[in-house]
């Protein structure tokens, strides 16, 4: 098809002519600037002319004082509470609970040792100060650090009077069973780890090095035993073990893998619990293998057993017993 509209062709123009200009349309009259010489326009405000209102006052402070700041988890963190007095004024700020929690940056494993104080029968009672001074005596530390399960096990037996076993080979079979029978008892597990930027467990050949102490097991199970558990009555599916009772383990799915078994897990940066696969932690505690080249190169001073960190740390945990 041939359109009947056949487009015009610009005119050619001579060499040196003026090229047309488009005609110019006025804007309309709404748009055109006010006639200043027209006495009946009053001439625009000048900037310097508009007022601005003053901000609004501050209100007047409280006759009755001002209650201190809340800080979440203080009232339950013994952890807390004895950084407070060390500090003086009370937190105000994320900031100041941080500062709080960075004092015990460098004793992470005396810190989970000392929680696992509390999780004993009789309570130990234990500060966390009097940890640090054996273990500067035994020279077991030099800031703190802990880079050796054996030299932990010795602390807890001589400071908290308890049972240690050290556990090696790794959290996985043959020890597996070993260790979720002992937390099906109530009691506690202390574990090396490569620690993230949230605080689980990840690989990095021991340079994130960290402690944790695991208070309970989350087990997925095909079936539960007719003995020795008894379902919660708040959330049917959930079995615990009946109290004043030695509960057989569970028959565990034949192949292992994520989401069976879970640690309820807490260390010293944090005062929440979390749940961590199995699996994850368990690779996490097989791999450390290296010390930190930022600890190394800090100009502070460690005491690393013979072998490193493989030889003190690798493969390795701490069942804690009354």
């Amino acid at each position: 098809m041939i359109s009947p509209c056949t487009p015009q062709k610009p005119p050619i123009l001579p060499p040196g002519a003026p090229a047309p200009q488009a005609p110019t349309i006025p804007p309309p009259p709404s748009l055109l600037p006010p006639d200043t010489s027209d006495p009946a326009v009053p001439p625009p405000p000048s900037v310097l002319e508009v007022t601005i209102p003053p901000p609004p006052l501050p209100p007047p402070p409280l006759t009755m004082g001002v209650a201190p700041p809340h800080v979440f988890g203080l009232e339950k963190s013994r952890l807390l509470k004895e950084a407070l007095e060390k500090t003086g004024p009370l937190p105000g700020s994320k900031e100041d609970v941080k500062r709080l929690l960075k004092l015990h940056k460098d004793r992470c494993g005396l810190v989970a040792l000392w929680m696992a104080g509390a999780l004993l029968v009789p309570p130990s009672g234990v500060p966390l100060e009097r940890l640090v001074q054996v273990a500067r005596e035994r020279g077991f530390t030099a800031q703190g650090e802990m880079f050796s399960v054996a030299d932990m096990g010795k602390l807890a037996q001589e400071v908290l009077g308890c049972s240690a076993e050290l556990l090696r080979g790794g959290l996985g079979p043959p020890n597996r069973d070993r260790v979720l029978q002992h937390l099906l008892a109530g009691h506690p597990l202390l574990i090396p780890y490569d620690e993230d930027f949230n605080h689980e467990p990840c690989q990095r050949q021991g340079h994130k090095a960290h402690w944790a102490v695991s208070a309970g097991v989350l087990l997925g199970v095909p079936r539960v035993p007719d003995l020795g558990y008894t379902e919660d009555p708040d959330l049917p599916g959930l079995f615990l073990p009946t109290p004043g009772t030695d509960p057989p383990l569970p028959p565990l799915p034949e192949d292992e893998g994520p989401g069976l078994v879970y640690l309820l897990a807490k260390q010293g940066k944090s005062w929440h619990y979390h749940l961590w696969d199995y699996e994850h932690v368990r690779d996490s505690n097989q791999q450390l293998t290296d010390f930190s080249p930022a600890r190394a190169a800090d100009g502070r001073m460690y005491v690393v057993p013979a072998g490193g960190v493989r030889a003190g740390l690798c493969g390795q945990a701490l069942l804690l017993t009354p």
